[in-house]
């Protein structure tokens, strides 16, 4: 027996943002470094985030409400997304926490940063991919704005590359969100190879 839940602008929207994070999981985590039109470096996990487009290289992350990083990436134009490992989990949800605009993320949780390459926010250091990005546009929808970013540049670390060029997943070990306050790890890994029509 299912329970039926009309989507009609009737339910409650809280209701439905828990019930949608409850169930489209595994969520990779875009976090996000973004700097204000006035210099201050932000940092926040946005959950809601995949690839748009192959080519050009454009990813997206979607921010609930208005918040900084959403602000000072349409002030900048420039953003950072990095990579969220396990090593990491516990400065990755710190950086979650409601600062206000003029605080830096980097050092309210301590995490050492680096220079980018093509743009004015910088990365976090230990995390092993950021992908550098220009913004190719916003779209609003209800209460939320998905963000386009045109990837300039990729930076990832060696220690984790494997012999055919590519990241060895358990090196990145990355790590996504889930419903609640629950958080989903690696696990088990399996390789499907696709069949042809052919076959």
């Amino acid at each position: 027996m299912r329970e039926e839940i009309p989507v009609d602008g009737s339910a409650h929207w809280g209701r439905i943002y828990t019930l949608l994070t409850a169930t489209i999981v595994p969520r990779p985590i875009a976090w996000v470094s973004s700097r204000s039109a006035d210099g201050v470096p932000n940092l926040a996990p946005h959950s809601f985030f995949t690839v748009a487009s192959a080519d050009p290289a454009t990813i997206q992350f979607t921010s609930v409400g208005r918040k900084d990083s959403l602000a000072n990436i349409e002030a900048t134009g420039e953003f950072v997304v990095c990579l969220t490992p396990l090593g990491l989990i516990d400065e990755v949800n710190a950086s979650g926490t409601n600062y206000p605009p003029d605080v830096d993320e980097f050092d309210a949780v301590g995490l050492a940063r680096e220079p980018s390459a093509t743009v004015a926010p910088e990365r976090v250091a230990g995390s092993p991919v950021a992908l550098e990005c220009t913004l190719a546009g916003t779209h609003e929808i209800g209460n939320s704005t998905v963000v386009f970013g045109r990837v300039t540049h990729i930076a990832i670390d060696r220690a984790v590359m494997a012999d055919d060029g590519l990241p060895d997943i358990h090196a990145l070990a990355p790590v996504a969100r889930l419903g609640r306050n629950e958080w989903s790890l690696l696990g088990e890994v399996r390789r499907i190879d696709r069949i042809p029509y052919e076959d």
